[in-house]
């Protein structure tokens, strides 16, 4: 804050709480000598009539103990612009030394289950109970809460994987975070030709398509697509380029939505969780997605 702001908020603040107290006595000395009396004020509200009397004693001395309260809070904690409190606190020192701590206390749990090989792990129950904790905590908001994904958000549940299944990585992409760009091809081969490899891409699923939209198709995707999903359709893991031969779409499988990937392409992050995570941390997480679609 600039030290003009600073000087502002201190000013306001400080006005506000001497023009309360200023009022409070003012209002308390006018009322002092008063005595009881059975005359109103005029107003009148559900049968209720307000009597013109003093402020009582102890309400008009709760009135000084706010203003009391508030300087020395004011003394102690942030909030007269840059000043920073006797105490020196603030939120972000105490969410570190929070942090900090459950570091501290937290850490020779995580390590006794990260030293476990991650297909160990992920039969563990109890490592696989705290990796689902970190997933909820830090990727069921793409991924969802139960791991199937959505538009645009990998299924974790299944077998299919953009970048491979291994153990290494899986904890690679969650250390390292992913970034998948497929470009965009409406400017190459227009409408007409983004409807014909639209339906090439369907036939290599088996869903019903033109058949001659379909064979005209092939050779675009030859000339422009099998660089990365390959002569055969299946994808390459090394790229992050999907299988187009099977039924699970990421962005959606229905003709419409295939063309406007081709149409205008696709960009996908995930966000690397290296520099927010600790390795053991990383280990779990990789360890209970490991464990949703074992067996299958």
């Amino acid at each position: 804050m600039s030290s003009f702001w600073s000087a502002w908020v201190t000013v306001i603040t400080l006005a506000v709480i001497i023009g309360c107290a200023w009022l409070t006595f003012s209002v308390r000395k006018g009322e002092a000598y008063k005595e009881a009396t059975d005359q109103t004020v005029g107003h009148s509200f559900d049968g209720i009539e307000e009597f013109d009397n003093p402020l009582p004693r102890w309400w008009f001395n709760l009135f000084m103990l706010t203003i009391v309260f508030s300087l020395g809070y004011l003394a102690l904690y942030p909030g007269l612009g840059n000043y920073q409190g006797l105490l020196g606190w603030s939120s972000t020192k105490q969410l570190q030394d929070e942090m900090a701590y459950a570091e501290e206390h937290y850490r020779p749990v995580f390590e006794k289950y990260a030293s476990l090989p991650l297909e160990e792990a992920a039969r563990n129950p109890t490592a696989v109970q705290m990796g689902q904790r970190l997933f909820a905590d830090n990727c069921a908001l793409c991924h969802g809460s139960q791991a199937t994904g959505s538009h645009g958000f990998p299924n974790l549940t299944d077998k299919d994987w953009l970048y491979g299944g291994e153990a290494e990585t899986i904890k690679a992409s969650i250390t390292n975070g992913r970034a998948g760009a497929m470009p965009a091809w409406g400017d190459a081969l227009g409408e007409d030709g983004v409807q014909d490899v639209t339906q090439y891409v369907l036939s290599l699923s088996g869903k019903a398509t033109d058949q001659e939209a379909a064979a005209r198709g092939q050779s675009n995707y030859q000339a422009l697509c099998a660089a990365c999903h390959g002569a055969d359709a299946k994808g390459q893991h090394a790229l992050g380029a999907p299988n187009l031969t099977d039924d699970i779409w990421l962005y959606g499988g229905e003709a419409a939505q295939i063309a406007h990937s081709i149409r205008n392409g696709r960009n996908g992050v995930m966000p690397a969780q290296q520099n927010l995570l600790s390795e053991e941390k990383i280990h779990l997480l990789a360890a209970y997605v490991m464990s949703l679609s074992l067996d299958k």
